[in-house]
Formats: structure tokens, C-alpha cells, sequence
């Protein structure tokens, strides 16, 4: 889908004048702001209720411009941006004089990426700057991969939805730490490990926490209103059927090993064979069984390779404590 250019020239319009426009990336749609102007990066926070020590990612509209929000960038993260620019990568590098550190979270970092949709880079051409645009929802629930996902969520908080279609990759982006001369995979995402590692001729760890904070780190994310359940693969089913005998509305994430087999729920969906359908399909399924009333998920991890790690991740956050922030 492609939106109009009116839309577009009205949601630069937006932008320009401090305003929040809702814009679509191939990952999931962005809550974007103007990334020079401290009110109207702090009016994001303030919509999705998120703590203002939480980063943001500055969306750029081509690599040539990398200089011009960041300083001191090593040859492993030119040589990143160069393979994976426009696409679901981030890298976070040292803030430039015209980050605000509203943007950065205090950080002296910042997180910067080329998003590879159309929209959002005939967006950012209209606009002529910098847009900081963490996902389109209510901090720490499912992510919005559909311009009805976010009017949904955040109605009257967005001044302008710029709609794209849906999400063609469904999981955020890859967050690398590129400051230091081997670079650190923060957040997995749509650009897999493997092939970062193929670029960089280099294995890359994945390590459990960080230093530097990123987006999507805290221990409760991603999360439907359901309480998520994670379990074995083939004990899935036993597991749904038991709470469903105790009073739950189970809503089961299907192994694609299990395919076909009957379950006694109150909602089934069969997790796709194709990990890029899955991601494709992870928060849209998450948002159903909400929908559709259920207060348990039962679900299993894939196997963590590919797009698989970052699915992974993302379940598990979605099933982590639900704390208050």
C-alpha cells in the first residue's frame, strides 16, 4: 500500500509544527517525532507512558546523512550500514550535537537506523529530518504492525496516522552496539545473526543485559493483556487442556509439529512452519487472542536460529513479570 502524497505532506506538516504522526516501517509502526525538538520527543513519552530512560530510535532517511546525528563512527558500523541500510537494523553510536538527550534517555549513545519502506522514507524525504519513533503503542504491550493496530491503541494521543499497509517483517529491529571495536547484538531482531556474523566475519554475542540501554529491554514487553505461558513444544497442548479444565479462556500458539491436532481451548492459532511468517504474524496473533477474550496464551519457543532468536525474545518478554514502571 502506498499512502498519498498529500498524506505525506500532511504528516511533514504535523512534524514541522511539534505534532505526533503515526508512520509505518517495514518492522512495525513508528510513533515518530521530530528528533530536534526536546517537547515534542518528551510528548512521546508522555503518550505511551514510557519511563524517559528509555531510548529512542532516530529514523534517518539514508546512510549518507549517519554523520550528521552521530560522532566518531568505526568502520565496522559503516561497513553494517553500507550491507543492511535501508533494513531492520539499528546501530547505536556516540550522539551527535543534534540529538537532545530527551531523545537518547541521558545517554551520550544513540540509536540510529534507515528504515526500508517506502512510506516512511518518502516521509522522511517530505520532512528533511531526523524522526525518533519507538512502536505505536502503550509502553510494554504487543507492538502495532497495522495502522488500525494504533488508532486502536492510541487514539486521539497520535495528531496524524500515515497508513502503509501492514508490516511486512513484524519484529522491531535489530539494536547492535557499535561503539566499541567489536560490535554487540542488544536487541535481536529483523536482521538475523547469522547475517551479521557473514558481514563481519566474526561471531557476535547476545548477552542477557547491557550497559547501554536500549529499547526493548525491560523484562515485561511485547505483552498482550493475557498472561503468557511458555512450555515445551510437545507440551503445548496438555498444558492448554489443563487450564482450560480450570477455568481459563486458553488462547494456544500451535508448534507447526502439531499441525491439525485438536485441542480443548478457546482459541487456537497455528504458529507458521516459515519464521519469516511467523514474525510476520506474531503480534497480530498475540492482539487476536486478546480479541477474542482469551486471559492465558500458552505458547513455546522456536528454535533460536534466524528470525527465531528474535521471536524468541519477544515471547519471552511477553511472558516476563508484569511489573509496574
Amino acid at each position: 500500500m502506498t499512502a498519498r502524497t498529500s498524506d505525506i505532506e500532511k504528516a511533514a506538516g504535523v512534524l514541522r509544527a511539534g505534532g505526533l504522526v503515526a508512520l509505518p516501517t517495514e518492522t512495525v509502526y513508528g510513533l515518530g517525532a521530530n528528533a530536534e525538538d526536546p517537547a515534542a520527543v518528551s510528548h512521546i513519552f508522555q503518550v505511551k507512558g514510557r519511563p524517559p530512560s528509555h531510548p529512542l530510535i532516530v529514523h534517518i532517511g539514508s546512510a549518507e546523512h549517519l554523520d550528521d546525528w552521530v560522532e566518531d563512527v568505526p568502520a565496522t558500523a559503516r561497513l553494517l550500514a553500507e550491507r543492511f541500510w535501508p533494513g531492520p537494523l539499528t546501530l547505536v553510536l556516540r550522539r551527535g550535537r543534534r540529538v537532545p538527550l530527551e531523545a537518547t534517555g541521558g545517554l551520550e549513545t544513540v540509536a540510529v537506523r534507515v528504515p526500508d519502506h517506502p512510506v516512511a522514507l518518502a516521509l522522511l524525504s517530505a520532512f528533511g529530518g531526523g524522526v525518533t519513533a519507538p512502536s505505536a503503542n502503550r509502553f510494554g504491550s504487543v507492538s502495532p504492525t497495522t495502522a488500525d493496530d494504533v488508532r486502536a491503541e492510541l487514539g486521539d494521543g497520535v495528531d496524524f496516522v500515515l497508513d502503509g499497509g501492514p508490516c511486512e517483517v513484524g519484529v522491531e529491529s535489530t539494536i547492535v552496539d557499535a561503539t566499541g571495536e567489536i560490535p554487540t547484538i542488544l536487541r535481536p531482531g529483523g536482521v538475523t545473526r547469522e547475517d551479521l556474523e557473514a558481514v563481519l566475519g566474526c561471531p557476535l554475542v547476545v548477552p542477557a543485559t547491557s550497559h547501554i540501554r536500549v529499547p526493548g529491554q525491560h523484562p515485561s514487553h511485547y505483552a498482550p493483556r493475557a498472561r503468557v505461558v511458555l512450555v515445551e513444544p510437545e507440551k503445548v497442548v496438555a498444558e492448554a487442556e489443563l487450564a482450560q479444565e480450570l477455568g481459563h479462556r486458553v488462547g494456544v500458539f500451535l508448534p507447526p509439529a502439531f499441525a491439525g491436532a485438536e485441542v480443548k481451548a478457546h482459541a487456537v492459532v497455528q504458529v507458521p512452519g516459515s519464521m519469516a511468517a511467523y514474525a510476520r504474524g506474531l503480534y497480530g496473533f498475540l492482539r487476536e487472542l486478546d480479541l477474542r477474550g482469551c486471559d492465558l496464551i500458552v505458547a513455546s519457543l522456536p528454535a533460536e536460529e534466524g528470525l527465531g532468536l528474535a521471536i524468541a525474545n519477544r515471547l519471552r518478554r511477553a511472558a516476563g513479570p508484569r511489573t509496574t514502571v
